[in-house]
């Protein structure tokens, strides 16, 4: 979008510089620009903010952080609570193991008195009391499968929930970190190193003034000259005598009226109802925020 607008603004000063014509003045206005609030996602004190008002800071610039040291100690205690549910995990194959060996010794039993008593020389008793001990040796194993499965998954579901501690705490400890979110001059500090902070707070802000927008107001008769899109001419006011004249784009018109706001002059100072509008104006480094401008309504052909 604001590459777009760019090239519109382009064409518009070629516009521009063809057409020198003096208009009267359509409306009036002062310059603004898109400005972020940064503000803290943590609590705690201020131990680093490296910036000046005035200062241009490009995106994903760190710029400073909160302390940390909290967070980073609980993470350490939830990690050992990690490690301690690990070595609480019983380990079924060898739990069950024992109990396995001892099936297998009263099978290799059962197959010997079973011979035996083929050949008549052992008792028919033994050999059913051996196959009663596997079924309960048996019985035995499932219950214990059950049981340390159980416990497996417990422990499990509790390693899981101090995974999701550790994640949290490493969110937190990443948003201890002031990290710039958009290309600009810093507007206001609002905060220092040293000072404590709270989630919400504010710590400064930031525009970019590459791209600045003339809001200005137009009265419902000046609606059928304009559209969104269209290329106009801006004048910005440098002293009494002295103004510049910019190329402009029309980014937004209003949709709904609004009474005429105060100190706002219009056209027509009978409207009572205006229009607002923002007029995106590519800076040459002169421009400034709260500046005044007018702006004059190219005749489209």
């Amino acid at each position: 979008m604001k590459q777009t607008t760019c090239i519109a603004l382009t064409l518009a000063a070629l516009i521009s510089a063809c057409g020198k014509t003096d208009y009267a003045v359509d409306a009036t206005g002062v310059f603004e620009a898109v400005e972020i609030v940064v503000s803290s996602e943590v609590s705690g004190k201020i131990m680093e903010l490296g910036i000046r008002e005035g200062d241009r800071i490009n995106a994903g610039d760190y710029v400073g952080y909160i302390d940390s040291a909290q967070l980073y100690l609980k993470k350490l205690q939830v990690m050992a609570g990690l490690k301690a549910a690990d070595v609480r995990k019983p380990d079924v194959r060898k739990q069950i193991a024992v109990l396995e060996q001892q099936i297998a010794i009263a099978q290799t039993e059962q197959r010997r008195m079973e011979n035996l008593v083929v050949a008549k020389a052992g008792n028919q008793k033994q050999v059913d009391d051996i196959a009663n001990n596997i079924k309960l040796l048996k019985k035995q194993v499932d219950a214990q499968y059950s049981t340390l499965h159980k416990t497996s998954g417990s422990v499990d579901a509790e390693a899981e929930g101090l995974q999701y501690q550790i994640m949290q705490l490493d969110d937190q400890l990443q948003k201890c970190r002031i990290v710039n979110p958009q290309e600009g001059i810093v507007l206001v500090k609002y905060a220092e190193p040293g000072e404590v902070t709270m989630p919400g707070k504010p710590l400064y802000k930031i525009a970019d003034t590459d791209l600045l927008y003339l809001r200005a107001y137009i009265v419902a008769a000046q609606l059928s000259r304009l559209k969104q899109g269209q290329t106009v001419r801006v004048f910005a006011a440098f002293g009494k005598d002295d103004r510049r004249e910019y190329p402009g784009v029309v980014s937004w018109i209003s949709a709904k009226s609004e009474f005429t706001p105060k100190g706002i002059q219009t056209k027509d100072e009978r409207a009572n109802l205006v229009y607002a509008i923002k007029i995106a104006v590519k800076n040459d480094g002169y421009l400034k925020i709260g500046q005044y401008g007018e702006t004059v309504f190219l005749i489209e052909n």
